[in-house]
């Protein structure tokens, strides 16, 4: 059985009266445990396939499963678990109560302990601070903490780390993938950035600009655990220009244009 499996999705909305195709027949699979990462043109519609995993919007043709249930399914039973770009953690709440936070809402029996959460995260120490007293790195680890607390199918990440400078985002990938080495949660991530989504995926699926679709999906044939090494190893870059190719191949003198106009500014 897949951990995920969106068969044949597209997606309109309507507006003043006119039809909006926002995303347009894609299909794709994740096996359980396996990590998948969304990268197109921004209004592609990837955000908008991430919502709709997560039950937030219906599709308008076609079917998703989160280990072979229904989105409605898999959220009533506390199986999907969300990260944003921001944190939005609640400022008058400390760490460890932000993070208990899913459970109080819906009464659900934690596999790990919210303390063990915080620990795993790397937060040990700062349980009863207040997301003003974090940086924005450490914001974004209670949020993922607070995101696996329910144990969830599915771990859903709206690019997490799009605010944060680049230090601090390689930090957080290889920080995210050792959470991820210990809970085995099967996660989909949007991001805009090549090698971020070589450096987590197993599975990336590029989009063509609206209406969204996909347009190539490349293994990444990378060991895990990855390290900062990894980005050494010639299939790394190997995988970085097929994606680049995949994402700029159907306007490449759009590319040359855009390299030349960096180069004279």
């Amino acid at each position: 059985m897949s951990g995920l499996s969106i068969q044949s999705v597209s997606k309109t909305f309507t507006l003043d009266g006119r039809r909006n195709t926002v995303l347009q027949d894609v299909s794709l699979e994740l096996a359980p445990g396996s990590f998948g990462a969304l990268i197109g043109p921004s209004g592609c519609g990837k955000s908008t396939l991430l919502r709709m995993v997560a039950d937030v919007f219906a599709p308008s043709a076609g079917r998703i499963l989160v280990d072979g249930a229904p989105p409605q399914q898999a959220r009533r039973q506390h199986g999907i678990g969300f990260v944003f770009q921001e944190a939005t953690l609640l400022p008058w709440r400390s760490v460890l109560d932000n993070v208990r936070l899913p459970l109080e809402l819906s009464g659900a029996a934690p596999v790990r302990s919210p303390e063990d959460l915080v620990k795993l995260v790397g937060l040990t120490g700062y349980e009863q601070a207040r997301p003003s007293q974090l940086s924005g790195g450490m914001q974004q680890r209670c949020a993922i903490a607070r995101a696996l607390v329910a144990s969830p199918k599915i771990l859903l990440l709206d690019e997490p780390f799009g605010a944060l400078d680049e230090v601090m985002r390689y930090r957080m990938n290889f920080e995210l993938l050792r959470i991820r080495a210990e809970t085995a949660t099967t996660a989909l991530m949007v991001t805009h950035s090549i090698e971020e989504a070589v450096l987590m995926a197993d599975r990336i699926f590029v989009f063509a600009a609206r209406p969204g679709r996909i347009v190539e999906t490349v293994e990444v044939d990378l060991p895990r655990p990855r390290r900062l090494t990894t980005m050494d190893d010639p299939r790394f870059n190997a995988t970085v220009d097929r994606v680049r190719r995949a994402l700029f191949g159907q306007l490449p003198h759009a590319l040359d244009h855009e390299v030349v106009h960096e180069t004279v500014v």
